[in-house]
């Protein structure tokens, strides 16, 4: 005998409903997929990435090198926008960032997928993953916003992978923080082009750029970018204002040759200034460089003391916790400023933005 099936009024309605969810995903979704900024649409529904020098012709169906903005019919997408796959607070020393708000905490967020291939990237686990290859947290920016408030947190920190392939999930989020009061920073590879830069930097309080080495041989085999759009970067947010840092990972056998190292210390004295905080970070063996050996702490040291010569004014050396060149000194005085141990402040001499000995300024954001 036939079996006919009968859904009572309640029932047909959830069948419609599971039917829906099954075949129409989106429909019910809050996680659509955002257009991606700063592109052009090319001729056959290709598209021609504008965000980072690499400038991405990408087809139909394919991604850019970062493998976070997909070309769909024609219309790029950013796979990534309100999807943190990282989400922790932070001592803003940790960032690294020396010369801002220390002592207070920022609410740190990235998604997966970088633009350069570093070859000892220390968060590689999720620089070099796809979006769909690790687990998210869905946080649109209003609820991230609301969170950041929530923890105390005075800053949001765009940090860990690369911040400029989740550059509308940043910018979005630095709109609304800002017009709340909270402060906005990035610790970026600074390999973005310069418009995308000049919007974003509307909205940025501070900055840690990694320049990773001073030639594009060095730049080329370890990162698979190059050299010069770091430096445009790092000239424009000293134009836009933006309170900068930068941060060397010196590797020994690779970038630590002391006569280019010296070049890029002047570069950074006659470029930027004499108060633009210098890190040179120790390295340890990492990712597809493992067979090195960490950095000699003499070899740091040297390095520092290069900086210090050539006239720079704040220069530390960071991933050794104990090691005095950790602290902030006086540039007239030499009195100890500001104590470090590891990512905490010990002592904090700096009152009114000045040396409270001698009552020379010391560049940063300090209130």
């Amino acid at each position: 005998m036939k079996q006919i099936l009968r859904l009572s009024i309640p029932s047909a309605f959830l069948f419609i409903l599971i039917c829906a969810c099954v075949f129409l995903p989106n429909v019910f979704s809050r996680e659509e997929l955002k257009e991606a900024s700063w592109y052009k649409k090319l001729v056959n529904k290709a598209v021609n990435c504008q965000l980072c020098p690499r400038r991405c012709v990408i087809p139909d169906g394919k991604r850019g090198f970062c493998g976070v903005r997909e070309n769909q019919r024609g219309i790029l997408y950013t796979l990534v926008f309100a999807k943190p796959v990282s989400i922790h607070v932070d001592p803003i020393e940790k960032k690294p960032l020396f010369h801002f708000l220390p002592s207070t905490t920022a609410f740190s967020i990235a998604t997966a997928g970088c633009n350069l291939k570093c070859k000892f990237c220390q968060n590689w686990e999720i620089s070099q993953a796809r979006p769909e290859e690790l687990e998210y947290v869905y946080l649109e920016p209003e609820e991230l916003v609301r969170r950041v408030k929530v923890s105390g947190s005075l800053t949001i920190a765009y940090t860990y992978s690369e911040p400029t392939i989740f550059y509308e999930y940043m910018l979005e989020i630095a709109k609304l923080a800002k017009a709340q009061g909270i402060k906005n920073i990035m610790h970026s590879n600074g390999y973005i082009n310069e418009a995308p830069l000049r919007e974003l930097a509307k909205y940025l309080d501070g900055a840690n750029i990694d320049l990773k080495g001073f030639s594009d041989d060095y730049y080329m085999k370890l990162t698979e970018g190059t050299l010069q759009p770091v430096l445009n970067t790092l000239k424009v947010l000293k134009e836009e204002k933006v309170h900068l840092e930068i941060t060397t990972l010196i590797i020994a056998g690779y970038n630590d040759d002391l006569q280019t190292l010296q070049k890029m210390c002047q570069w950074i004295k006659d470029n930027l200034g004499a108060d633009v905080p210098l890190h040179f970070a120790r390295a340890f063996p990492m990712y597809k460089l493992t067979g090195i050996n960490p950095t000699p702490i003499e070899t740091l040291e040297q390095a520092r003391q290069i900086a210090l010569d050539c006239g720079l004014k704040y220069v530390y050396i960071g991933n050794i916790p104990t090691n005095p060149a950790g602290n902030t000194y006086c540039p007239k005085c030499k009195k100890l400023l500001i104590e470090r141990r590891g990512y905490f402040v010990v002592q904090n001499n700096i009152e009114g933005g000045s040396c409270k000995y001698c009552k020379e300024k010391i560049d940063g954001i300090w209130k």
